[in-house]
């Protein structure tokens, strides 16, 4: 084996010990669907989703997006559901929950969470990566249990960094959104991404979007 392949393989070595590459992407956890981007039939594919409900819940986000899982789940449960029948809609859709800003009570809203992540999603802030979840997590639970949080949670998109398939991973945001998110580095504030977003969506999608975006 040569030198140059010893270097290679070193340095693809410490690529998968540390996580850099893709892993190291800043993203929306996928696998749940998003409650202000859902469809009628995807709402009402969710259980104790009644037409009448997810009818309701479309006007209700028509006239603003809910903007935590808590809003969501106060919605629900006004709606007759009770708390364990909420925890069971859950399972296929959801209002992600930032890992870097998250209150504990929208963090215990998150499927396999308890309290035990409330106290660990908050010791490891900053989160920066997927990497680094599935390591610190990785400390309490299995494999598994970690794959099965990391859909409910986002650890917001850089703007000025974020590749094609961190844009996209944000619900609801296409093509168009990852041509305009590039088109306008380098972003400064929150003004400009008003401005400028707002050429092409409504004030509240703007603000929808903004909520899974930082700038760095």
């Amino acid at each position: 084996m040569t030198f140059k392949n010893l270097i290679g393989g070193a340095l693809v070595a410490m690529f998968l010990v540390f996580g850099v590459g893709a892993a190291m992407h800043a993203q929306v956890g996928k696998g749940v669907i998003d409650a202000n981007t859902a469809t009628e039939a995807e709402l009402t594919g969710a259980p104790h989703i009644t037409p009448a409900i997810a009818k309701a819940l479309i006007a209700k986000r028509t006239e603003k997006f809910f903007g935590s899982i808590t809003e969501l789940n106060a919605f629900l449960l006004s709606s007759g559901l009770t708390q364990a029948q909420a925890m069971e809609t859950y399972s296929k859709i959801f209002i992600h929950v930032n890992l870097n800003t998250g209150t504990r009570e929208e963090i215990m809203l998150i499927p396999n969470a308890g309290t035990r992540m409330v106290r660990e999603f908050g010791e490891y802030r900053p989160w920066t990566s997927w990497a680094q979840f599935d390591k610190e997590i990785g400390k309490y639970v299995q494999a598994e249990g970690v794959a099965k949080l990391k859909p409910y949670v986002f650890i917001p998109v850089d703007l000025n960094k974020a590749t094609d398939e961190d844009i996209l991973s944000i619900p609801g945001a296409g093509p168009r959104m990852v041509r305009e998110f590039k088109e306008y580095r380098p972003w400064t504030t929150k003004a400009q991404f008003d401005k400028e977003i707002g050429k092409y969506v409504k004030e509240k999608e703007t603000e929808r979007l903004w909520r899974f975006v930082v700038i760095k």
